[in-house]
C-alpha cells in the first residue's frame, strides 16, 4: 500500500574531484546542522541511488549546493550530464545572485540545459551568526535584487525560498508583488528555534506566507532543528505545515545527504508515510508525487 511513486524534490549531489565546494573542501564551518564532517566526501548519483533503493522514487529535483559561485552554471552543466546518463535528476534548481549585474547572462546560460526549472539563492538571516547565510537581512526589499527577481517570470523559472520564520512577512510581500513566479519554501520554513514562543511565531508566519497563493511548501529538513528526531517529534511540524498550505501546496522531500547526518532515507520517507497514514489516497499522491510534478514541471 505504501509503495506508491515518490518524487523527491530536494536533494544534492557533489563530486569533490571535479567541483569546487568551499564548505565541503575548505575549513569546517559552524552551520545550523552541526558537525557535518560525515558528509564531507563525494555524494555521487551512485550513492544517492543506493540510498533511495527501498523507496519507489520515480523522479527527483536537485538543488544547488553552494558550488563555486564564480561559475554558477558549472554545477548545472555537470548535473545535466548526469541526468542525460542516469535519468536522475529530472529537475535542476541552479544558483544565481539575483542582484548581480551579470544575472541575465547567467539565467540564459542555465536555460541552455533542459532540466533547469528554477533558481535558489539562500536568504537565511538570523540573530545567531551560525544560522546566517547572507550579509544583508533585507535582500528581498532591495531594489536591485528585486529587479533581478523580476527576470525569473520572464524566463519561466520558479524560485526556491530558504529563510526563517522571522523573514516570512517580507517574503509574503515579495510573493504577492510577483504573483506569476512560483515560490517553493524550503525545509518547512526551517523551524530550528524550538522555544514555545518561537514555534508559535513559526506557525503564524507559515500561515501568513501561505496566504500568497503562488507559494508552495517543501516539508523536509526537519532534522536540522531536531538532530535526534522521531516520528512523533516531527509530526506537529508536518501537520502544521499542511494545515497552513493545504494538501495541494505541500510536498515531501529528503534534503539528502544533509539530513543523512540525522537519519536514513527510509527513516525520512517512512516517517512521512506514517504521519499521513489516515490521509486519503489522493491526498497522499499529491503530497508524495503530484504536487512536485506540477510545480517543477517534471
Amino acid at each position: 500500500m505504501d509503495n506508491f511513486p515518490i518524487i523527491d524534490p530536494h536533494h544534492h549531489l557533489y563530486d569533490l574531484k571535479t567541483g569546487h565546494y568551499p564548505w565541503l573542501q575548505g575549513p569546517m564551518l559552524e552551520r545550523v546542522f552541526g558537525d557535518y564532517s560525515a558528509i564531507r566526501n563525494d555524494y555521487l548519483i551512485e550513492n544517492f541511488l543506493a540510498d533511495i533503493k527501498n523507496q519507489n522514487v520515480a523522479k527527483t529535483v536537485h538543488l544547488q549546493v553552494e558550488y563555486d559561485h564564480n561559475d554558477p552554471v558549472a554545477e548545472t552543466r555537470w548535473l545535466q550530464g548526469i541526468a542525460d546518463k542516469h535519468g536522475y535528476p529530472h529537475g535542476i534548481v541552479g544558483f544565481a545572485d539575483l542582484s548581480s549585474p551579470d544575472l541575465q547572462r547567467v539565467l540564459e546560460a542555465h536555460l541552455e540545459f533542459p532540466n533547469v526549472r528554477g533558481i535558489r539563492q539562500c536568504l537565511n538571516f538570523h540573530r545567531d551568526p551560525v544560522k546566517t547565510f547572507i550579509d544583508s537581512p533585507h535582500l528581498m526589499s532591495d531594489a536591485r535584487w528585486r529587479a533581478g527577481y523580476a527576470l525569473l517570470q520572464r524566463y519561466g523559472l520558479s524560485f526556491d525560498l530558504q529563510l526563517y520564520y522571522t523573514q516570512m512577512e517580507e517574503a509574503t510581500a515579495l510573493a504577492r508583488d510577483f504573483p506569476d513566479t512560483p515560490v517553493v519554501l524550503n525545509h518547512t520554513g526551517m523551524p530550528v528555534d524550538r522555544l514555545p514562543e518561537e514555534i508559535e511565531g513559526w506557525k503564524k508566519s507559515m500561515t501568513l506566507l501561505a496566504s500568497a497563493p503562488n507559494v508552495f511548501c517543501k516539508i523536509s529538513g526537519l532534522g536540522m532543528g531536531d538532530w535526534k528526531w522521531t516520528v512523533e517529534s516531527i509530526r506537529p511540524f508536518v501537520l502544521d505545515a499542511i494545515e497552513a498550505f493545504g494538501v495541494e501546496r505541500c510536498m515531501f522531500a529528503s534534503n539528502f545527504p544533509v539530513d543523512k547526518l540525522f537519519s536514513s532515507y527510509d527513516d525520512i520517507f517512512n516517517a512521512f508515510k506514517a504521519i499521513t497514514r489516515d490521509f486519503s489516497d489522493s491526498e497522499r499522491r499529491a503530497l508524495f508525487h503530484d504536487n512536485a510534478e506540477r510545480v517543477y514541471r517534471l
